[in-house]
C-alpha cells in the first residue's frame, strides 16, 4: 500500500512538473522566439529596382541594398558578371543585356513601391561581399517573390550557393522551363538559360 502511495505521489509530482515546464514554455519561451523570428523578418518598402535580382529596400528610415537568396538573373550593366557571363555562355553582351532588362522590367513590376518582408536564410552570411542583404523576399499576400521570378521564367536557380528553399526554386525553374515562360520562351532567352548552370 505504501509502495502504491509512493508510486502515486512520484507520478503525480512527475506530472506537475511536466505540467508547469510545459506552462512556463508557453508563456515565456515562445514569444520569445516568435519575437525572434518577428525581428528577422523585417518589412520594408521597395524604393528602388536595380535589376531582376537586386533593388532598395528602406525600413524605419533606413535604405538597403537587397540580393534575393537561390536567383540569378541576367546582367544588364557593363560588369564582371556581365563578362562571366558572356564567357559562361557565349552570347554577346547586347543580348545579355537585353534579356537583363526584361527581367528587370518583370521584377520591377512585381515589386516597385510594395511592401515586403525580408526574411534571411540561417545557412547563408547576412550579406555578400559588396553589402548586400540577402534575403528570400514575401509580398504582403505571402507572394515568394525569389520563387515567382523563377516560376515566370525570369531567373534561374543560383546553385553555387546552397541555399535552404534550393529544392523549391529548382522545381519552379523546372516547370518554367517546361512550359516555356517568361526568357524561356524568348529564343535567344533560351540559349542564355540553358548554359547558366553551367
Amino acid at each position: 500500500m505504501k509502495s502504491l502511495i509512493k508510486l502515486t505521489f512520484k507520478s503525480v509530482f512527475t506530472l506537475g512538473v511536466i505540467i508547469l515546464l510545459a506552462y512556463f514554455g508557453w508563456k515565456y519561451i515562445v514569444p520569445k522566439l516568435n519575437e525572434r523570428e518577428q525581428r528577422e523578418r523585417k518589412e520594408y518598402v521597395i524604393t528602388k529596382v536595380f535589376d531582376g535580382d537586386t533593388f532598395e529596400a528602406e525600413a524605419n528610415g533606413k535604405k538597403e541594398k537587397v540580393r534575393m537568396l537561390g536567383i540569378d538573373t541576367p546582367e544588364k550593366f557593363d560588369s564582371d558578371k556581365l563578362t562571366r557571363d558572356i564567357e559562361r555562355t557565349k552570347r554577346d553582351s547586347e543580348t545579355i543585356k537585353k534579356l537583363g532588362e526584361l527581367s528587370s522590367v518583370y521584377t520591377r513590376n512585381l515589386l516597385d513601391g510594395k511592401k515586403v518582408l525580408l526574411e534571411p536564410d540561417k545557412t547563408q552570411d547576412d550579406k555578400d561581399k559588396y553589402g548586400r542583404l540577402l534575403r528570400y523576399v514575401y509580398l504582403e499576400d505571402g507572394t515568394f517573390v525569389n520563387k515567382k521570378i523563377v516560376a515566370e521564367g525570369y531567373a534561374v536557380v543560383f546553385r553555387k550557393f546552397k541555399v535552404s528553399k534550393e529544392k523549391e526554386l529548382i522545381g519552379a525553374e523546372e516547370d518554367a522551363r517546361k512550359e516555356k515562360k517568361g526568357l524561356w520562351g524568348d529564343i535567344e532567352g533560351l540559349k542564355y538559360m540553358e548554359n547558366s548552370n553551367k
